[in-house]
This record gives structure tokens, sequence and C-alpha cells, in this order.
């Protein structure tokens, strides 16, 4: 399988390491347009697409490799090591975070650090762990997206966006994930929600931003701070924005974040 036309890699900038973004459930690479460029002067810059979203390679969705983030993983590995030069730094928009972290608890020779937006190692609340949702609220949402995935779209995707200011981001996210296969959506969207990565998290060594807005539907901040008290290594910063997607409706101030990380790392 061809990597490159699988997962609709598009490279840009050259530097002496690579940056590589992720975009989260129901997006493409194009959600990364606000924020990617601004860093091709000073980094090999990679996008794609998870496979069977956006522009990648729908035949090459296997339900079974894809019935975890491992398989997601395995990709972005090989993205890596076709197309990376240099210490990679990547950056992940909600559930790619995840996908990220197994990759770099797996080969963590090949990540120097991670950035993580919207991040949630478990979306279910548990104990003292509050994830934002009930069992019952996840287990209400994909029978919702199974029964009217289309309806569900359009209702949530505005919601999930947020930024009421820019009713054209969550126009464009319902588009998107209008665009997406429902079948492969409703799989994804499964294994996403009923994920719990919490074991994980505190095996990821690589220096690690998570970057939360102020005010966000999917991952609230109570996940932020479980992720800063359990990662080895890791910084959160919480960007002024109301949505789950700040890269699209607060690139300026995610910019901020990032290059102040960047700066610890001496990048």
């Amino acid at each position: 399988m061809d990597v490159a036309r699988r997962n609709n890699v598009k490279i840009l900038g050259d530097g002496p390491a690579t940056m590589v973004f992720s975009h989260g459930f129901g997006c493409d690479q194009n959600m990364w347009r606000f924020l990617a460029p601004q860093y091709s002067a000073r980094f090999k810059t990679i996008t794609f697409d998870l496979v069977g979203a956006g522009g990648s390679d729908v035949t090459a969705y296997d339900p079974k490799k894809y019935a975890s983030l491992s398989g997601y993983a395995d990709d972005l590995l090989e993205i890596v090591d076709e197309f990376a030069t240099g210490p990679v730094i990547f950056v992940g928009h909600s559930v790619s975070a995840m996908v990220g972290m197994l990759a770099g608890i797996r080969e963590p020779e090949k990540f120097a650090a991670h950035v993580m937006f919207g991040p949630s190692p478990c979306y279910i609340n548990d104990g003292d762990y509050v994830g934002g949702f009930s069992r019952e609220d996840i287990d209400s949402l994909l029978d919702t997206l199974e029964s009217n995935y289309l309806g569900w779209a359009s209702s949530m995707a505005p919601a999930i966006m947020g930024a009421p200011a820019q009713p054209e981001l969550g126009e464009e996210l319902t588009n998107s994930f209008c665009r997406t296969d429902p079948d492969i959506a409703k799989h994804f969207a499964r294994v996403t929600f009923m994920g719990d990565n919490r074991a994980d998290v505190g095996r990821l060594i690589a220096p690690t931003l998570v970057v939360q807005s102020s005010d966000d539907l999917i991952a609230p901040l109570s996940v932020g701070e479980y992720l800063k008290r359990t990662l080895p290594n890791g910084m959160l910063r919480v960007v002024e924005n109301v949505g789950h997607c700040p890269h699209l409706s607060a690139p300026c101030a995610s910019a901020d974040v990032m290059d102040e990380f960047l700066a610890t790392l001496g990048r």
C-alpha cells in the first residue's frame, strides 16, 4: 500500500525537525490550514488524513485493523518512517492526540515532543475521574449516530465547534462530518468515545503540551488537569475559546502557546 496515497500525505517546508499534524473525528487535514503553514518556514510539516477521512484511500479501511486506535498508530509510524526527517513534533487534535501518544509510547525514539489539542484519554466519568460524560450519555450519542448519522452531524457539529462569533466554522465542520462515510464514522465514533487510554498516559515520556479551550463541550478542563498531573513531562495551557477546535477558531492564541512550548525545547 502506497502510504502517501493511503493517507493523502501533504508535505510543506523544510527544516532540521518535522512537525506532523493529525486531525480529529469527523475532520480532515484542512482543519490545520490556519496553524500548520505558520511552521513551514521553520520545520518540515506533514499533514495527512486518517484512513476513512478526507482524501484518504477509503478502500484501505479495515474494520478489524481500526477496531482500536492502535491501527491508526501503526499508520502514523509508517508516515513518520517514510516522510519525516530529524526529530518529530507530533500535533494531534482530539482522538489523534491519543493516536500520537500510543505511537510515542511504542517508538519513543522517533518523537521529540507532542502537542495535544483538546485531548481526552477517556470520555466517560469514572469515580474521581471526570471525563465529561456518563456512560448513558455516550450510549445515547452512539445510538443516535447509528439511527440518524446525518441528523446527528447537523445538530452536533456546530455545538462541537462552538465559536459562536464564527458560525461559518460550525457549518464547515457539519459539511466535513457529512462527507464522511456514515459506516466508517459510526465505527470510528465507537472506537473514540468508548476508548480508555488512561493507563497509557503515564508511559509517554516525551515533553507534551496539552492545549485546551476554556469552554469545551467535548473535553472539559478537568481532563486537561488530569493529563497535566499524569503525564511525566506535561504542560497545560488553556486558550480562551468556546469550542473543541481552537486551532481553527483561535489559531493565533494556539500558535502562541505552541511557540512558548517549542521555546522550552530550544526550537
